[in-house]
């Protein structure tokens, strides 16, 4: 039976990304190693950031094909952790926007990763 679910992200660097997701979450990882760490996430999805030079079979796309989420409460916490990551120095892709679902933003971890934070809207 599966027990758990994770996101593995192929990253090039992995201590380097390890660094960048530790201060931008505010957590540190729960493994951490060379080519690899794992955050576990407040709703208890895993986070991996494996070194893509050791994956097999190789990747054969990078980062920013699709969207990690980031779901949150308000439109108001979307702005805050909008200028808390880039005050972290986080590529902003989209700053806050209102889109048909909700209020979000979109950065970027150092592989192009795309980090989505969203509330949905009600109603």
């Amino acid at each position: 039976m599966i027990d758990g679910n994770s996101i593995l992200l192929f990253v090039t660097d992995a201590p380097k990304s390890a660094s960048f997701y530790q201060q931008l979450l505010g957590q540190d990882p729960v493994e951490t190693s060379q080519t690899f760490a794992m955050f576990i996430l407040p709703s208890g999805l895993a986070l991996g950031l494996w070194g893509k030079a050791g994956v097999e079979p190789a990747p054969t796309a990078s980062g920013g094909g699709c969207d990690v989420g980031f779901k949150v409460a308000t439109a108001e916490m979307v702005d805050a952790l909008y200028a808390e990551w880039q005050g972290k120095g986080a590529t902003i892709l989209v700053p806050p926007t209102d889109l048909d679902f909700g209020r979000t933003f979109v950065a970027a971890d150092p592989d192009g990763h795309r980090l989505r934070v969203y509330n949905v809207a009600e109603g």
